[in-house]
């Protein structure tokens, strides 16, 4: 037997958009032209998924959300280009995700991540998994996410901004610089003023690790070091390991950014 998805009679499907089987599709929703949604996948009434955009497996999409929109980007000229999200995503109600800039350009979100209410993700973002991000959240363009990062509600994150792996901002917050991996970061503008150590507990990261990485935190942020004395003080004092490569190659990318923003290359600028 192969399964035939649900489709609700005031639905709206572009005869070109693909739809797997066991997709349930609710009333009112729009699928537009160029979009394909994985097995399994449902969409709450009111959706809409307005055009090439990739929806993975088992995802599950609330009312009055939008993705695949146009950007909102005076650059942007009508170009072909995407949307795409992976498998097991949350998005809750009303939450936008807009497509690329740039021709044949993505918007890119992994899998077994959650966008709560009203959230916002811009053009060409790069999401990775399970990334919690809260209610009232906006993610301009351009700003890239690592795995296991939580936003807490009402942040915003400036263009070319990034966000490393197992990072936790605080709700309120304003980032117009980096977070480094495994950082907790809060306020307006948005410092770092503690290690995740919770979180890299959670993740399976070793204890021997995570006092290693307290203590590159503490030379980067609690001494009078410089950012280039501070890296030269960790690679001399501490025991390599791929989280410690991690965080000091996020640093030194960083400071090739423009506003201590990594994604933000001065190339951009000229």
């Amino acid at each position: 037997m192969i399964d035939t998805p649900f489709i609700h009679p005031t639905a709206i499907i572009a005869p070109d958009a693909v739809v797997a089987g066991d997709v349930i599709i609710g009333a009112y929703c729009i699928v537009g032209t160029g979009v394909r949604i994985g097995y399994g996948t449902r969409l709450h009434p009111h959706v809409q998924l307005i055009e090439n955009t990739i929806i993975g497996s088992q995802c599950e999409i609330f009312g009055g959300t939008q993705i695949g929109g146009p950007p909102q980007d005076t650059k942007f000229k009508n170009e072909v280009s995407f949307v795409e999200i992976g498998n097991k995503n949350i998005i809750r109600e009303y939450s936008t995700i807009h497509r690329a800039t740039g021709e044949g350009n993505y918007t890119r979100i992994g899998n077994g991540s959650m966008l709560m209410a009203y959230a916002h993700i811009g053009h060409n973002c790069e999401i990775g998994n399970n990334v919690s991000i809260a209610s009232y959240v906006g993610i301009s363009g351009h700003v890239l996410i690592g795995d296991s990062v939580n936003i807490g509600g009402m942040t915003g994150v400036h263009q070319h901004g990034r966000i490393g792996t197992l990072a936790m901002i605080g709700g309120l917050s304003g980032l117009n610089r980096d977070v480094p991996p495994y950082m907790i970061a809060e306020g307006r503008p948005a410092k770092v003023f503690d290690i995740n150590i919770r979180g890299l507990r959670r993740a399976g990261i070793p204890p021997k690790v995570r006092a290693e990485l307290r203590q590159a935190y503490k030379l980067l942020y609690r001494t009078n070091l410089n950012v280039s004395q501070a890296l030269e003080a960790i690679e001399d004092e501490i025991e390599k390991s791929p989280e410690l490569d991690l965080l000091l190659q996020f640093v030194r990318t960083t400071r090739e950014g423009i506003g201590g923003r990594g994604n933000s290359p001065q190339k951009d600028n000229l």
